[in-house]
């Protein structure tokens, strides 16, 4: 053990009760440990935020689509023809979880009392329910079964516009050269309180989507493509499109490949600017409980002018002095961090498994404040808090090479 490093370990830990720098030091170690919870905290909440409104979009459109290059920025899509070297070619890109065919049609739900424009989604038996299954809350998913039903899943906001429940039936209304009416059933209602789509969205079989828009049973509006990892949404999308640009498929279409980001821009956008959030409270938090810790160190530093004098006078140089005050600051700003991280964490696992804080999903699209403990940020944030808290330091440690150890002495 050196010697800055022990006489450090004595004055942190053997502290006198009536020194004055005591409360400058507690409230020191306060601000720190409040400034690391604040932290821990917003980068939790916003990373769960960004998670949750990620992971709703993705749920409704998957995070790759593949569609038919004719076609408009509507849901009224051109068909394309199922091809079987095409699903291999894609299910085999690395990082692709899972590839799927949907189709869809607009329409109109009209009753007595209020009307409503929709979407309708039709999916087959290779549709992925995960997302919608973690969001049912009452009824159940579509089966395929051979003979074709008039089944639907809707959500919870048009089941309350309507007045519908579970085995309640109604009819929507398509427009083509002439109306057509199609009498649906509803077997599950979901809700992802993500109003954007849940207005919009209504699931059926893939074949009453077909029939309406006399399309042959291999033709559908498109391929949907689930990956394991969002960070490799733009990597993934770019091979899928050099798999598929400017080659003319087998029914004479060219495909046209679009990721959820290129979909969605307002709204990925819109995450993305939270980021900036998180760094404008990160660096206040982290200015006022570095100034804390500068107030901190000038107080001790000038409590101990004696002790700094005695040992400049028996051969010690500034910078073995000034590393013993900063050995000391270390131990002060990891109990700061230690305890910021106690309550920090402490807080997000009681919000992660309690849900015990709740929000407006109609102002913010989710019920309860979302937490995500992303290990890699956790571990960076405190890694950085500490090495810029100790960077800081150096700088008020300067002065004590202004202690002259001949003054110190004669007055003391």
């Amino acid at each position: 053990m050196n010697l800055e490093y022990f006489i450090a370990r004595r004055i942190h830990f053997r502290q006198d009760k009536k020194h004055v720098s005591r409360p400058a030091v507690r409230i020191a170690i306060l601000g720190i440990s409040i400034g690391m919870t604040v932290m821990l905290l917003s980068l939790a909440i916003v990373t769960g935020f960004k998670q949750e409104i990620r992971n709703k979009t993705i749920g409704f459109g998957g995070h790759i689509q593949l569609t038919n290059y004719e076609s408009n920025n509507t849901y009224e899509l051109s068909p394309i023809s199922l091809n079987d070297t095409l699903w291999r070619e894609l299910a085999s890109i690395p990082g692709v979880k899972h590839v799927q065919t949907f189709t869809t049609k607009p329409g109109i739900i009209k009753t007595a009392d209020n009307f409503q424009g929709v979407v309708l989604k039709g999916v087959d038996q290779g549709f992925d329910w995960k997302f919608f299954q973690s969001n049912l809350i009452d009824g159940d998913i579509l089966h395929e079964t051979d003979s074709l039903k008039n089944e639907v899943v809707i959500s919870k906001h048009l089941a309350d516009i309507f007045n519908l429940h579970t085995g309640d039936s109604f009819f929507a209304y398509f427009m083509q050269d002439q109306v057509r009416a199609r009498k649906f059933t509803v077997t599950g209602i979901y809700a992802t309180n993500f109003v954007e789509y849940d207005k919009l969205f209504i699931l059926t079989d893939t074949r009453h989507i077909r029939q309406l828009n006399n399309w042959e049973e291999t033709e559908v509006s498109g391929y949907e493509i689930l990956i394991k990892d969002f960070n490799q949404i733009d990597a993934i999308g770019n091979v899928v499109y050099h798999l598929t640009a400017n080659k003319v498929q087998p029914d004479g279409n060219l495909l046209f490949t679009q990721t959820i980001k290129d979909i969605n821009p307002q709204i990925f956008s819109w995450l993305d600017l939270l980021d900036i959030n998180v760094w404008v409270i990160l660096l206040l938090m982290f200015a006022v409980a570095g100034f804390n810790m500068i107030s901190g160190l000038l107080i001790l530093i000038l409590e101990r002018t004696n002790m700094i004098g005695i040992l400049k006078s028996i051969g010690a140089t500034n910078w073995s002095i000034r590393k013993i005050f900063l050995y000391h600051s270390f131990f002060l700003i990891g109990k700061g961090m230690f305890w910021g991280n106690v309550l920090g964490l402490g807080i997000c696992a009681l919000q992660y498994f309690t849900n015990i804080i709740p929000l407006d999903p109609e102002a913010y699209y989710i019920a309860t404040v979302p937490i995500a403990f992303n290990w890699s940020l956790i571990i960076a944030l405190n890694m950085g808090t500490l090495l810029a808290s100790m960077l800081m330091m150096v700088g008020p440690s300067y002065l004590i090479t202004k202690i002259l150890p001949a003054k110190i002495i004669r007055y003391e």
